[in-house]
């Protein structure tokens, strides 16, 4: 790799110390790198850390200066580019961003060199709807979550899969994940993990009001959709969709949010010989 783009986190690296300092030590290995230096104000955006549109069309890599939350964020800003991305974490273990501070420059050695994978991480799209009126469409890496907005109180879902009914649920909340996101809420929550090499759906609940509810483990070529039940007191705009925390859009009963597998997918870089099983080992180890 000859051309490098460093996308940073203001908040994890506020004077920019970590960025400048890789970008100094790919320009002395006679590399090319830019550094995109966003303030907290330009984070709240349409973009969050990253304007694709500065992006030079040539560059062979983006380094995402900050934590697994940044680096989810460039994932989807830079969706359209289909760019690889390294993840530089300057907060605890990530599942995402594997680059620790102590490993910065070994890890750049081995991209001059070539030395690294790239893994395509599976995305979702959904699709929220009133009546046959669209209402969003956007893109998830981890998850698209259906919950309460305002009061505390139950919300009733009906679950439907490729257009066949499969369960009510009254809960909390509902999330559709991808396997990328088996480790984020719908872990929390308590769905299974899975490794993010595969390509499935999850359907976890959310404090479900049952004693019997389990999440529920879909193919890849599934579509889920989630329909809002009707509320008891004729109140609306109780519920919400957020994508990957992000993103979020008011629904009333009635409403549905349609998620299936995105045709588009994260490229994230691979340098360290460490797998999944050992991160989520020393993940297990340190709760």
């Amino acid at each position: 790799m000859d051309k490098f783009y460093i996308i940073t986190n203001s908040m994890k690296d506020p004077d920019f110390k970590i960025s400048r300092s890789v970008r100094n030590y790919l320009m002395e290995k006679g590399k090319q790198c830019t550094t995109q230096e966003n303030t907290v104000e330009s984070a709240m955006r349409s973009y969050k850390y990253t304007n694709a549109s500065l992006i030079p069309d040539d560059v062979d890599c983006i380094l995402v200066v900050g934590g697994d939350g940044t680096l989810l964020q460039a994932c989807r800003d830079l969706v359209e580019r289909d760019i690889p991305l390294l993840g530089i974490n300057l907060g605890t273990l990530g599942y995402l961003a594997e680059i620790d501070q102590k490993s910065i420059f070994p890890a750049l050695d081995k991209l001059i060199l070539n030395e690294y994978i790239i893994e395509r991480r599976m995305m979702l799209e959904g699709i929220a709807r009133h009546q046959r009126k669209v209402l969003m469409k956007d893109l998830a890496l981890n998850d698209v979550v259906i919950g309460r907005h305002g009061r505390l109180r139950i919300i009733n879902f009906n679950i439907y899969v490729n257009g066949e009914f499969l369960n009510a649920y009254n809960a909390d909340g509902i999330i559709i994940s991808t396997p990328t996101g088996s480790t984020g809420y719908s872990l929390s929550a308590g769905g299974p993990i899975v490794s993010p090499e595969a390509s499935l759906l999850l359907i976890t609940p959310i404090a479900p009001h049952t004693l019997n509810t389990r999440s529920i483990v879909l193919p890849e070529d599934a579509t889920v959709t989630v329909e809002i039940g009707e509320e008891k007191d004729g109140s609306r705009d109780g519920t919400e969709a957020t994508f990957d925390g992000d993103t979020s859009i008011l629904l009333s009963g009635g409403d549905q949010v349609v998620i299936s597998k995105s045709a588009k997918s994260a490229r994230i870089i691979k340098i360290n010989n460490i797998s999944f099983l050992e991160v989520l080992r020393k993940k297990m180890s340190t709760q």
